[in-house]
């Protein structure tokens, strides 16, 4: 017997020995994410060149989306259940009142938040969240309250959709149209229920801003089809926007082992999950062998691998003059690798052609899950972590 295969054979006599299992040697699946620290840091990029990083605030439990108030507050979402005010540049220590009771295991929780188009004469303000129904199931719901002296007033629910287990809410964005419409997205990774007409899960629904349908939607008059629905065959939309020169609705959403993929939202249209897509299933094997099909609408961008892409902005303000009409979108890690979380740029042509991307912040490891323009015209990203933070991009003096 050789001394090398001698070793070999050996190793697990000593393993035996020392009472430990293979299973507590195999290496830990991601990279080390160092504590953020109090910043500002310099970054070198490709077209802007140099940009300033700074923490605005930190403390917040896994921020999960931010609005712009009137006034240049900001509200923002932690999963766990709060709404926070950021006031000034501060983080006001007690939560808004009044947000529903939510769900918050899995992925589920208090997600998205959005402003009525005349939020400065009505004060309406619209949450997404994960509705505890019994049973250990949380169904993805659309509320609404009014905001009024730190507190929500007058809270309901304008739409409750089916109840799954596990990660239920792995969903939730909204936002309004220029037409005045809630768009709202939910997930759709379980079974084949992003393609059952009769769910709303897997969907992008269209709601008057009262919750009740329009009567101008794809499948209001359709048979067979929830009245909700403005498209379907979406996977789980992290990313839900208005264009802010087209007035598009675009969207982005998670594949599962690669294919995540920015989609221009088009009435009645079915984008394809779970038929085609150009990922893989988690175990390795294809989700389908060919990744488009006619009659399916293909998507404007995909990733490969995976950056579990959320949070979406388009630029358009004048402090990143390089970066105008880029697009923003954060990665919670890629490749599936964690502790891999940054920023990426997509830049397109006059056609919406894609040209280039580019990662932004590698170096600080963060899962970056929303993204907006500041009224300002800065950048500003919220990092899903613990001791998650809000960070602000502008150009470095």
């Amino acid at each position: 017997m050789g001394i090398r295969r001698a070793v070999v054979l050996a190793a697990p006599i000593l393993f035996c020995l020392l009472g430990v299992s293979y299973a507590q040697v195999e290496p830990t699946l991601g990279v080390p994410v160092p504590p953020l620290g109090a910043g500002p840091w310099i970054f070198d990029t490709a077209e802007q060149h140099k940009v300033r990083v700074s923490v605005v605030t930190a403390g917040l439990s896994h921020p999960w989306s931010l609005a712009f108030l009137p006034n240049g507050d900001m509200l923002v979402t932690e999963r766990p259940g709060r709404l926070r005010l950021i006031r000034g540049g501060a983080l006001d220590p007690e939560p808004i009142s009044g947000v529903p009771e939510v769900r918050p295991d899995g992925n589920g929780g208090l997600m998205d938040v959005a402003l009525h188009p005349r939020f400065s004469e009505n004060g309406l303000v619209y949450l997404t969240y994960t509705k505890p129904v019994g049973n250990g199931m949380g169904a993805p719901t659309l509320a609404r309250g009014r905001l009024e002296a730190g507190a929500l007033a007058d809270v309901h629910d304008l739409l409750v959709t089916e109840a799954y287990e596990g990660n239920s809410g792995l969903n939730g964005r909204v936002v309004f149209g220029r037409d005045g419409k809630v768009y709202m997205s939910t997930g759709g990774r379980v079974a084949q229920v992003a393609q059952d007409p009769m769910s709303l899960r897997g969907k992008i629904l269209r709601l008057n801003d009262d919750g009740s349908v329009p009567a101008d939607n794809p499948f209001a008059d359709r048979p067979g089809y929830r009245p909700e629905i403005y498209t379907l065959g979406h996977r789980n939309t992290l990313g839900l926007i208005l264009h802010p020169e087209s007035g598009e609705i675009w969207n982005h959403e998670n594949g599962p082992n690669g294919g995540d993929e920015i989609n221009v939202i088009l009435p009645g249209r079915n984008y394809g999950w779970p038929l085609v897509s150009f990922g893989r299933l988690y175990p390795g094997s294809r989700v389908s062998e060919h990744p488009t099909r006619e009659g399916l609408e293909s998507p404007l961008v995909v990733w490969l691998p995976a950056i579990a892409v959320a949070g979406m902005a388009i630029y358009t303000g004048d402090q990143f003059p390089a970066w105008r009409r880029n697009v923003f979108v954060g990665s919670l890690r890629e490749g599936g690798i964690p502790g891999t979380g940054h920023l990426q740029r997509v830049v397109f042509n006059a056609d919406t052609e894609e040209l280039r991307r580019e990662s932004l912040l590698t170096e600080l490891r963060q899962r970056i899950r929303d993204v907006r323009q500041g009224p300002d015209g800065f950048l500003y990203l919220l990092t899903d972590e613990d001791d998650g933070a809000l960070l602000r991009l502008q150009p470095a003096p």
